[in-house]
């Protein structure tokens, strides 16, 4: 995208998030849910398609582009990123990287309006972490498979139209290699979804089960068309979540710098603002150290990505850094606001929750530890 309407794309998303979204973000807590209008003003805005390419009618954002205006979503509440999140990101990457091109024509510009949503089923009651051994099964009958399983805190299940399925589809091999990536319509018939999950935080952003029980569909459905190659499609598409993962940390980080600098400049103890307090400036300077590393790797991590390097080490490094990190800056706020940051008035309780997820999603923090350490094994040259 040309600088001057990238200019433009950016300053438009700061206001909305300044003008809509930060001033929605108690209506979103209190009612479980993200207000239709609001919903429907990030369709006109065309977030659904940030990632989604030109010629599918997305906006087509490089991977560096895509962290800029993820960055300025989050420095409102991060349920509202949810929302978008699956389709920009999971949900949709699949498709865009390993996709047929009739894949391709038939989702890519429903999912770039937000006229269709998509989730991306992978985990499961037995299979989080250790994503290979899924139980969950596709068996050949003809020109068709049938899939049967349960697939666990599918976000946006609810809401979506589509569901990227991995599922075991080649029974003689063992590991990684027998998984296939599956399109299916919510809509199909043996697909039935368990009842809302209640979370610690991001109160708005929806999950629940997914259960297939004998759910038929083509084999054409299989992304790409050649089965057993799922499990690499899920590989380059988590890569890519965790850079985009890495910018809702650093939008988060901005957010809750700001909202402890201003507290700590307008409370008062023994007389003055306590920013004045050496130990307060302590706490703001930690965090925005941490903040602008984690900006420093987002920009290069994801130039690299622009460039077709490989990043896996480096996507891993940058999603363990900045979502350990971002829980640091959220401790730290909570601690500014001393007893009023324990309590619900203050925004930082519910984002000191909300944030504790991204330790956990698109691989924990200790997956991250593995991958990156195994990586360093691997290219050791001594």
């Amino acid at each position: 995208m040309d600088t001057e309407t990238f200019s433009l794309l950016r300053a438009t998303v700061h206001r909305f998030v300044k003008e809509r979204l930060i001033p929605a973000e108690d209506t979103l807590e209190e009612n479980d849910e993200i207000p239709v209008e609001i919903v429907e003003e990030m369709k006109h805005l065309g977030l659904f398609g940030l990632s989604i390419p030109e010629e599918y009618g997305g906006i087509g954002l490089t991977m560096l582009e895509e962290t800029v205006i993820i960055r300025e979503l989050t420095r409102a509440s991060i349920v509202f990123r949810s929302l978008i999140g699956t389709t920009v990101g999971i949900g949709s990457q699949g498709i865009v990287m390993d996709g047929t091109e009739e894949q391709k024509r038939e989702w890519l510009p429903k999912l770039a309006t937000g006229e269709a949503i998509s989730s991306f089923a992978l985990t499961e009651p037995e299979a989080g972490s250790d994503a290979a051994s899924l139980r969950t099964v596709a068996v050949k009958d003809g020109d068709t498979y049938r899939i049967s399983g349960t697939k666990r805190f599918i976000t946006n299940a609810a809401r979506s139209s589509m569901l990227t399925v991995m599922a075991r589809s080649e029974p003689n091999v063992k590991g990684s290699r027998g998984i296939s990536a599956f399109i299916i319509p919510s809509d199909t018939p043996g697909i039935t979804l368990g009842k809302a999950d209640k979370k610690m935080g991001q109160r708005g952003s929806k999950t629940c089960d997914v259960i297939f029980d004998d759910c038929v569909v083509p084999a054409s459905a299989i992304i790409g068309g050649t089965p057993g190659l799922g499990f690499k499609t899920a590989m380059k598409v988590l890569d890519r979540g965790r850079i985009h993962i890495s910018a809702v940390a650093l939008g988060m980080c901005d957010r809750l710098i700001a909202e402890s600098l201003q507290y700590a400049m307008e409370r008062k103890q023994f007389g003055q603002p306590i920013a004045q307090f050496q130990l307060i400036q302590a706490l703001l300077a930690d965090s925005k150290t941490e903040a602008l590393a984690i900006e420093a790797m987002v920009q290069s991590v994801a130039q690299k990505f622009d460039d077709g390097q490989k990043v896996s080490m480096d996507a891993s490094c940058l999603k363990y850094f900045s979502s350990e990190a971002v829980g640091r800056v959220a401790d730290r706020a909570v601690q500014i606001h001393g007893g009023a940051g324990y309590m619900t008035e203050y925004k930082v309780e519910r984002f000191y929750r909300d944030v504790r997820l991204l330790r956990i999603y698109e691989g924990t923090s200790q997956i991250q530890q593995i991958i990156i350490a195994r990586e360093m094994m691997r290219n050791a040259d001594f």
